[in-house]
């Protein structure tokens, strides 16, 4: 099984690292090429294209200008280490063991605006930009222009790797748009996590992200390479619910009081 996520917009470059071996990402040449489009930015265009403020703005200014293909530890750290948000708060990375950590290298995979696919080792400097920015590139008029089947086939050489026919979505739907799953030479499975609120079953997005990274360490954790195993993820109050499921959507549910 191979597993898909979401980058974070919040960084960490301050923890110690727990670990000092890493990999080189697999799509230097197309970050490079959209790292040159993104020099080409103001501050102000950045602030209005990303919808951030100026400040924020100014930073990736900066970023963008010191970006480099030549990483080490001096500029940059393994990407599971450095994405901080919801779904890496359920990922925990820093408390993998060594063969933890071997075999997320092998089963899981971040989808990237900048880098397309990366593995959990891969170096990344750090840097903003999300896969739905309306970028203007020679292929298009956004990221998704941009990156077209690339991912696609990555994904697909990973899943032959790992002579896998299971791809399990963990990612958003801002994320996932840029895979095309009729492409891919495998069953996708995407969960949903559904809390209880005012006696409804409702998708709650700060649980559901963290659900995402609690589903993908539970895959870590067990070496899920299943569907049937799937099925048993009961961590945090959430329980499979067979009955709303399908095929390629597995439901889980948790109850109110044990989401506030």
């Amino acid at each position: 099984m191979l597993s898909l996520i979401s980058p974070a917009k919040t960084l960490d470059y301050e923890t110690a690292l727990p670990v000092d071996h890493f990999t080189q990402p697999q799509l230097l040449d197309q970050s490079a090429q959209l790292i040159e489009i993104c020099r080409e930015l103001s501050a102000t265009d950045i602030a209005y294209l990303m919808g951030v403020s100026e400040k924020i703005a100014q930073l990736n200014v900066a970023r963008f200008r010191d970006w480099s293909s030549s990483f080490d530890f001096s500029n940059a750290r393994q990407a599971i280490f450095a994405f901080k948000g919801d779904v890496y708060m359920g990922l925990d990375a820093y408390s993998l063991n060594p063969d933890q950590l071997g075999f997320a290298q092998q089963h899981l995979r971040m989808l990237s605006g900048l880098y397309g696919l990366l593995r959990p080792l891969d170096l990344m400097m750090p840097y903003r930009l999300e896969m739905g920015t309306k970028l203007h590139n020679q292929r298009g008029t956004n990221l998704y222009h941009f990156w077209g089947d690339l991912i696609t086939q990555h994904i697909n050489q990973d899943l032959d790797a790992l002579n896998s026919h299971l791809l399990l979505n963990l990612a958003s739907d801002e994320y996932y748009k840029a895979v095309q799953p009729n492409k891919i030479k495998a069953d996708i499975i995407r969960p949903i996590f559904l809390d209880q609120k005012n006696g409804q079953y409702k998708i709650i997005s700060f649980y559901a992200k963290k659900a995402r990274g609690l589903m993908a360490r539970f895959v870590i954790d067990h070496q899920v390479t299943c569907i049937e195993d799937l099925k048993t993820f009961a961590v945090d109050g959430y329980y499979f619910d067979a009955i709303n499921s399908s095929s390629t959507e597995l439901v889980f549910k948790r109850e109110a009081s044990r989401s506030a």
